[in-house]
């Protein structure tokens, strides 16, 4: 019985290992890594409270940036 035990942890290591060794290769994830920089959002500050904002976010009237509508409608 115990000779049957190291035969089959022998073959479950040898198992192992292999499967180890022959790893398939993945490429790399897709997206950016630590070396391509991201490109960056332009941060902008409200005319009303001053809170920082991406611009994409935003409103712009009247030449004037606002974090919101609310306070585009309330003005200065």
């Amino acid at each position: 019985m115990s000779k049957l035990l190291v035969f089959l942890l022998v073959l479950f290591a040898i198992y192992w290992v292999r499967r180890l060794l022959t790893k398939p290769k993945t490429p790399p994830p897709a997206g950016p890594t630590a070396r391509e920089p991201q490109a960056s959002m332009r941060m902008l500050s409200c005319r009303r409270c001053g809170v920082h904002v991406p611009e994409s976010e935003g409103v712009q009237r009247g030449g004037d940036f606002y974090c919101c509508e609310e306070h585009a409608r309330g003005g200065h």
